[in-house]
């Protein structure tokens, strides 16, 4: 006689446990870190550029070619460069600070969120500051090296290079610390996000 037993139904096989998203192993702080201590070499190092940015050159007068005069070019003819200057002083001032808070982020990790959410504003605020700084300082360094023919504004790179190279570099490193700025910003954005979702 056939079995009227009903084979019990096997269970259906119930689904893995999803596996926790694991942890990203790249430690954010400790990259912020060192994004800020750059910040703070590439801001110092434009300053101190700038600063040195002098040269005096024996100009002739131009009512009097055959007569010549000695003509210092500093930064402190110019007020953009003299904003440039207190711009990237400010803003090295401010990767120290930052840069401490973050070691601080490191070693007590318990008001990380509220030190990101400062440090996310506040890198906002010295990017425009350092890019207007560049602007400003980019524009007296790119009428220094070309003129402008249309309000006889003679260009002076021929004259004082040593001065025009210190003014290139400083404006050099002065975008390089924009970008840094840039890099830090996002960098706090997402990692205050990532720390809001857990």
């Amino acid at each position: 006689m056939a079995s009227t037993d009903k084979t019990a139904a096997s269970p259906p096989k119930s689904e893995a446990p999803p596996v926790a998203a694991a942890k990203c192993p790249f430690n954010y702080s400790l990259v912020d870190v060192a994004l800020r201590v750059l910040l703070f070499a590439a801001t110092l190092s434009s300053v101190v550029v700038m600063v040195t940015s002098k040269q005096t050159k024996l100009v002739p007068v131009p009512a009097l070619p055959t007569v010549r005069v000695r003509v210092p070019a500093k930064f402190t003819h110019s007020p953009a460069l003299i904003y440039f200057i207190a711009a990237l002083s400010v803003t090295c001032l401010y990767s120290i600070i930052t840069t401490l808070a973050s070691v601080s982020i490191v070693l007590k990790p318990t008001y990380s969120k509220s030190i990101l959410l400062v440090f996310a504003c506040l890198d906002v605020v010295f990017i425009g500051i350092v890019a207007s700084a560049t602007g400003a300082a980019g524009g007296v360094g790119y009428i220094g090296l070309r003129g402008n023919n249309h309000v006889r504004w003679t260009k002076i790179c021929g004259v004082y290079d040593k001065f025009c190279r210190h003014i290139g570099s400083s404006i050099a490193l002065s975008l390089f610390a924009a970008i840094l700025l840039v890099l830090l910003s996002m960098m706090s954005s997402l990692t205050l996000y990532k720390k809001i979702r857990d």
